[in-house]
């Protein structure tokens, strides 16, 4: 164990000594963790509408301004042209058309019912859908509101129409606030990508300056050699860890609804885990460029098929079993789950199981790849 405490010391000197990695380790995620969360928000707000209104009645007039008022939508025109509200869309400068035919208020009045026009720039899949979504809500408010369908059809034979009224609840998060949503989830990856690359850079610069061979030659045996590689960044990476989620509390009020000693237990497993995959990487290659692609090709498939961006049920069944052979998908559900439900081990166990079998599995394979000369 001695040999084990000089690689230590050598590798605690190491990080210490580089100024740059230590900015890397520590400021880069806090930094990173006040700002994503603010920009990485799927809500769907400010939707550009333009109210093509061929009818200039009243109640075109009251549809116009509950749009407005809904908080969703912004009128960036007003017009009686489709052609020019169209070459809005075609100039990007609006994402909705509603087209109020003429006659709208006499059709409501006199027969109950009539039909509205929508046309919605759907280059951006996500925020057309979701926008119209918002839009045809609004539509159904507004004719709730106006109560025209009772006068048209009431009279003293008439029966009531039976009504469901439904009532619900939001739960874990009332307000519906995508931040809560989204901070657990970049946490991780923020640990992900600082644990992930340095460490596959590790053994790789012990090998381009030649250091390698030196250790090479001591009596130091390679589960030693991977474990002192290892511990360092392992601690650094659980202190990295408890600063985001003191960032997490004082600048998103967000502070973790189940166990702490669950929520440091699944961050110790995944960091072994994350490590054991950059040493991994590390072992297998000859220069640190060469790990920095291997390394940035295997993080782009993990964020991206994490669960982070997309629900996974969403995923296709072939992609949905690849998502679960990736430790980030396990932990970032895990540390949703710990922050925002409340969820117990009971709760999560096989996530656990799944990440300290990546653990062993990959730490595995690294001090089986690491080739030491004696």
């Amino acid at each position: 164990m001695k040999v084990l405490g000089f690689i230590l010391q050598k590798e605690f000197r190491q990080i210490f000594r580089d100024k740059t990695i230590l900015a890397m380790m520590f400021a880069v995620p806090i930094i990173q963790l006040i700002i994503l969360p603010l920009a990485a928000n799927f809500e769907v707000k400010n939707v550009n509408v333009v109210f093509v209104d061929y009818d200039r009645s009243t109640y075109s007039q009251k549809l116009l301004n509950k749009i407005a008022s809904s908080g969703y939508f912004r009128i960036v025109g007003n017009t009686i042209s489709y052609n020019d509200a169209l070459h809005m869309i075609e100039k990007n400068e609006t994402d909705i058309i509603l087209e109020i035919p003429n006659g709208f208020e006499r059709n409501l009045v006199r027969e109950g019912s009539q039909q509205v026009h929508m046309s919605v720039d759907a280059i951006n899949g996500t925020k057309s859908s979701i926008g119209s979504a918002y839009l045809s809500a609004v539509l159904v408010d507004f004719n709730r509101t106006l109560d025209v369908n009772t006068k048209a059809v009431n009279n003293s034979t008439a029966a009531p129409m039976p009504l469901i009224d439904i009532t619900y609840t939001d739960w874990f998060n009332p307000r519906k606030e995508y931040k809560y949503y989204m901070v657990p989830g970049i946490l991780v990856l923020l640990l992900t990508l600082i644990g992930g690359f340095i460490t596959a850079l590790n053994i790789v610069r012990e090998k381009e300056i030649g250091t390698i061979e030196q250790i090479n030659v001591t009596p130091i045996k390679k589960w030693q050699f991977i474990l002192g590689k290892l511990i360092p960044f392992w601690i650094v990476g659980m202190i990295v860890f408890t600063l985001g989620l003191i960032v997490m509390y004082i600048v998103y009020g967000i502070f973790p609804a189940g166990s702490f000693a669950v929520l440091y237990l699944f961050a110790a497993v995944y960091l072994v885990a994350l490590l054991g995959f950059g040493l991994l990487i590390s072992t297998f290659s000859n220069s640190q460029l060469q790990a920095m692609f291997v390394a940035f090709f295997f993080m782009m498939i993990f964020m991206l098929m994490s669960g982070f961006f997309t629900s996974l049920d969403s995923m296709p069944g072939w992609a949905k079993q690849m998502s679960f052979l990736t430790p980030v998908t396990h932990f970032i559900a895990v540390v949703r789950l710990i922050v925002l439900k409340g969820s117990g081990l009971s709760e999560v166990r096989t996530e656990l199981l799944y990440l300290l079998a990546f653990a062993i599995v990959l730490n595995g394979l690294a001090i089986y790849n690491y080739r030491k000369t004696n």
